[in-house]
């Protein structure tokens, strides 16, 4: 689902609006990726590689330190999931696109290290269909966009590194076959 909503240049702040579960903070993050940019001209056999292999994803830094983390943020009472989770990838990381609310990956309960409080974040896979030059903590994050076991291996959150293999469990049972596919900006082709 593509959330076509204007977002403001300024990040929300604020608890006001938070939700809470059983007192327990709600955040929502997403897992962005981009199809990695091959020569349309080639096919390639679906059969040589996983579906996974194909992909880059993008990290985020953390406003205090240099660790590397997917987008999330709180959700608010006055917003779905699917925007919640939207805004606070745009804000964060300055991508916009698909929110895959279809291929929803899960709920993790985790101890905030900086709160000392449980939240429970939710996590969806999101397909980048832009990524801005500008954009609200562009002064306090650094983008890095990786292969999978890179972006395993530099996530800092254990419970994020578990929503990323789920969504390469879900990569991998889509794989059907040998297919020929082209590779076009963001979209996968048959050409069998």
């Amino acid at each position: 689902m593509q959330i076509k909503k204007s977002f403001s240049m300024n990040s929300r702040t604020g608890r006001d609006l938070q939700r809470y579960n059983r007192g327990c903070r709600q955040v929502v993050g997403c897992i962005p990726y981009r199809s990695i940019k091959r020569d349309p001209s080639s096919c390639v056999q679906q059969g040589s590689s996983t579906p996974i292999d194909d992909l880059e994803f993008l990290l985020i830094s953390s406003q205090k330190n240099p660790r590397m983390m997917f987008p999330k943020g709180g959700w608010e009472i006055d917003e779905s999931l699917e925007e919640a989770a939207s805004r606070e990838t745009f804000e964060e990381a300055g991508v916009v696109g698909e929110v895959q609310v279809q291929e929803y990956l899960g709920t993790w309960s985790f101890k905030s290290k900086s709160q000392g409080t449980f939240h429970e974040g939710h996590m969806f896979p999101l397909r980048v269909t832009e990524e801005l030059d500008d954009w609200p903590e562009k002064s306090v994050r650094r983008r890095l966009w990786v292969k999978f076991s890179e972006a395993r291996e530099v996530c800092w959150h254990p419970w994020m590194k578990e929503a990323l293999d789920v969504f390469a469990s879900k990569m991998s049972k889509r794989k059907e076959g040998t297919q020929m596919y082209h590779f076009k900006e963001n979209t996968v082709v048959c050409c069998s």
